[in-house]
């Protein structure tokens, strides 16, 4: 019997499955419901000839990728952002899509995602959930400093807000709607506070198991949460080749197009972990300020282009080391990322 692939085109609420034999016919296509008991029943009668299973990177693909995994299917996961799907096409569909998942699986030029951990995917989501938070409480402080400088004329500092409690935030005011603002505000920055102070706690006992995080805590202008979020964000940090390739997803290369030393258009500048970025440009920020070295090369950087260009370009600097520290398993060496110090010419 002829081996077969299946695709499969995955939505919110449905799945659309197509399988095609090896030499292209299609032999079956079903569209069902959100629940891996169908999807595996309509499965099962390929399973011994199904090579592949492609499935769609949706946003809610954990459960039928784990959910398929588990059963021993054998799962790839697309990437629709690699995929040029619907160029010279006139009408297209969802049973056309699964169907076209299976083409490019049949003919081994499927575009492929990388399927992160299932043990440890729910951690780093938690991570992923703090940095909301965190910008859920910024937004919170910000507004309730602007509050107090439209009422009063006065500046009130974040730290002295952080610190503050309901009732000494209501006295600030003498019009009542203004102290039930202000007292709603500070609650919940304490609350929120509270909220991811916990979160980090229980991602950062996942982290130091990992070997990445103490060699990551080395790098300049990495501290313990950016350690934490490169190391579960990396997942498994061989699938890159290289440094550039590492730096690449970090969205920290540009995104353009050139021929013959001219700009002839840009690729897609969102291709890549947007946590990793945030990640890369807050160590340039920070190594910048607090790391000679680094100062040094960003002023040399800033004065030739801006300073945006400059963090960027630092940003793609400690991509490209931390790719060696985790690939390589070793320690933060300045000289390796710098080069060696010119020798001053000795006086006679």
């Amino acid at each position: 019997m002829k081996k077969v692939v299946a695709g499969i085109d995955l939505h919110s609420n449905n799945p659309v499955i197509g399988i095609l034999d090896k030499d292209g016919e299609r032999v079956a296509h079903c569209k069902l419901a959100c629940d891996l008991k169908l999807v595996t029943k309509f499965l099962a009668p390929f399973r011994e000839r199904l090579e592949q299973v492609a499935v769609e990177s949706t946003y809610n693909w954990y459960w039928l990728v784990d959910g398929l995994r588990a059963s021993k299917f054998p799962v790839v996961l697309a990437n629709p952002a690699a995929m040029d799907q619907y160029s010279g096409i006139k009408h297209a569909d969802d049973t056309h899509d699964a169907f076209f998942l299976g083409e490019l699986l049949r003919l081994g030029i499927l575009p492929t995602g990388y399927i992160y951990d299932a043990a440890l995917r729910p951690v780093r989501d938690l991570l992923r959930r703090r940095l909301m938070l965190v910008h859920q409480r910024t937004a919170l402080l910000l507004s309730f400093s602007s509050l107090y400088a439209r009422t009063t004329g006065q500046e009130m500092s974040l730290n002295r807000l952080k610190q503050m409690g309901v009732e000494e935030a209501q006295k600030l005011y003498t019009d009542p709607a203004n102290q039930l603002i202000a007292g709603l505000q500070v609650q919940h920055i304490g609350q929120l506070g509270q909220s991811i102070q916990e979160i980090e706690k229980r991602v950062l006992a996942s982290a130091r198991a990992l070997p990445y995080y103490a060699r990551l805590e080395t790098l300049p202008g990495v501290g313990k949460i950016l350690a934490m979020t490169i190391t579960m964000e990396v997942g498994d940090i061989q699938r890159f080749e290289g440094p550039g390739n590492f730096s690449s997803y970090c969205r920290a290369v540009k995104a353009e197009r050139l021929s013959n030393q001219k700009k002839k258009g840009e690729n897609n500048s969102k291709c890549g972990n947007r946590y990793l970025a945030w990640a890369f440009v807050e160590a340039a920020n920070f190594a910048r300020r607090y790391d000679p070295q680094c100062r040094k090369w960003f002023d040399r950087k800033a004065a030739k282009a801006s300073n945006v260009i400059a963090t960027k370009a630092l940003a793609c600097k400690l991509a490209k080391a931390a790719w060696y520290l985790m690939a390589k398993n070793t320690n933060y060496d300045p000289k390796q990322m710098f080069g060696q110090p010119a020798k001053k010419a000795m006086k006679k």
